[in-house]
């Protein structure tokens, strides 16, 4: 990206292919504050949402989230699927998007040697 135009026009693909997910089904959470954003979150995320739209998932959702305090661990993504315990991912590759999409979002399977934090989901 070499120009605020590039960047905006970023943006509106971004916007535009976000609007067409859903709210229930998956949530993929990529950290998109000044930290994340030097470490390359902005490809990370569109490395992301072209894996969704090539496999044409429908039931993620992609949103961004500012900084969570774990600088160091950029480019994190959070996975959280329904019923299932909020996984972190850190240090993410637009190239881990594939693995991290397949793996996790489709087939439930964690992607072990990109974890850096679990949430436990709360017992009802």
């Amino acid at each position: 990206m070499k120009t605020v135009a590039d960047l905006k026009a970023l943006r509106e693909k971004l916007q535009a292919e976000m609007q067409v997910r859903s709210d229930s089904g998956t949530k993929v959470v990529v950290g998109m504050g000044t930290c994340g954003i030097a470490a390359g979150a902005r490809e990370v995320m569109a490395a992301l949402l072209d894996e969704i739209a090539k496999r044409k998932l429908q039931d993620v959702h992609v949103e961004q989230t500012g900084c969570i305090g774990m600088c160091e661990k950029e480019v994190l993504v959070d996975v959280i699927r329904p019923g299932e315990d909020r996984i972190t991912y850190g240090k993410v590759k637009p190239s881990d998007a594939a693995k991290i999409i397949g793996d996790h979002v489709v087939n439930g399977k964690i992607v072990q040697e990109l974890v850096v934090g679990r949430i436990e989901r709360q017992k009802k």
